[in-house]
């Protein structure tokens, strides 16, 4: 990107042992990996999961005045400012719903520190970027649903649930909506763990037990390897 060098950690994630949350944050031990799930450069501040390589639209999301800003803006975490720029870049790419995913990130971020306002900002941010993105499939309508409750939209959270209920998902999906409604109906914006929502079958091992969820392979798939359920 900017033709410097940099020495950069390399990553090899944990397989999470505990259940994720609703939003698919992984369990531990990789849910407190964050700090090394990107590289950024300390030169240009460009950032990705491995900065050795750049899509060719980055150049021109690096040298962006609002890049240049985010970067500068000390009022953000430095952690969740990585997540950001990596989002911009995604963003610029025209990869919306991974820029989604990058921003909810940022999010997590702002949980761990008691960040609030960020957490409730960023969340909203996400939902934007999915939203204008590709269609959504029933998994990725659920996280919309979560990071609306979470960042206190809950009228626009009911409505999402409800109307995803109406098309009749499948019986995973319905019970973590079931979860969700109640959970807005209580005026509930805490994290919960989707082992919450989806009690283990009579004699399998709990949830938390299990492998947790992959990053993007969604909450169908994961039940998948949880239950062994098609």
């Amino acid at each position: 990107m900017c033709g410097t060098e940099s020495r950069q950690p390399g990553f090899k994630p944990a397989m999470p042992e505990q259940a994720p949350d609703l939003d698919l944050r992984p369990g531990q031990p990789l849910r407190s990996s964050m700090a090394r799930w990107l590289q950024q450069c300390p030169h240009c501040g460009y950032s990705a999961p491995e900065i050795a390589q750049a899509h060719p639209a980055a150049a021109q999301a690096v040298a962006a005045a609002h890049f240049r800003a985010l970067l500068n803006d000390q009022s953000i975490p430095p952690l969740a400012r990585r997540f950001l720029a990596w989002a911009l870049i995604l963003e610029e790419t025209g990869a919306l719903h991974a820029a989604a995913e990058a921003t909810l990130q940022a999010a997590w971020v702002a949980d761990d520190l008691a960040k609030a306002d960020f957490s409730r900002a960023w969340r909203r941010e996400a939902v934007a970027l999915w939203r204008s993105g590709p269609p959504l499939d029933a998994e990725q309508t659920v996280r919309v649903v979560d990071s609306l409750r979470r960042a206190g939209m809950h009228e626009d959270a009911e409505q999402t649930a409800r109307r995803l209920l109406e098309t009749g998902p499948a019986e995973a999906v319905a019970q973590v909506l079931t979860l969700e409604l109640r959970l807005i109906e209580a005026r509930d914006e805490r994290r919960h763990s989707a082992a919450t929502a989806l009690p283990p079958p009579a004699r399998r091992p709990h949830v938390s037990h299990q492998p947790s969820v992959k990053r993007g392979e969604g909450i169908r798939a994961w039940l998948r390897r949880l239950f062994g359920r098609d």
